[in-house]
């Protein structure tokens, strides 16, 4: 099993940064790859990026690329998902989520965080 618990969400404005948390516990060493995802209200849950605990390699979703940065801190068990040139279409709940393989399928993941919301005004 592996606990994921999301920290950083907010209100923000449009052109703001942001910095999500996820801090992770349990066997963490049998799901390498962690990714974000994130879902709007009566949108379907759209992949955001993802990494590995070693590091990479990390891949993007066309809609974030360039703007967003996903990256680990082993030592403090943590994925970080930074949020620069928010736009209001940002606004969603984003989710961590662990897995054992590649994938911008959320059925391709184990484990979720419970969300933090995001929410970008114009």
């Amino acid at each position: 099993q592996v606990q994921l618990v999301e920290s950083g969400g907010g209100l923000v404005q449009a052109g703001d940064s942001l910095k999500l948390s996820c801090t992770a516990s349990g066997r963490t060493f049998s799901s390498p790859v962690m990714a974000w995802f994130r879902q709007a209200p009566g949108k379907e849950r759209e992949f955001v990026a993802r990494i590995t605990w070693s590091g990479g390699p990390t891949y993007y979703g066309d809609s974030v690329k360039g703007r967003f940065t996903i990256s680990v801190d082993n030592a403090k068990n943590t994925v970080y998902l930074l949020m620069n040139s928010l736009k209001p279409e940002d606004t969603a709940v984003y989710y961590c989520t662990a897995g054992q393989y590649y994938s911008v399928n959320p059925d391709g993941y184990n484990y979720w965080g419970q969300g933090t919301q995001v929410t970008v005004s114009s």
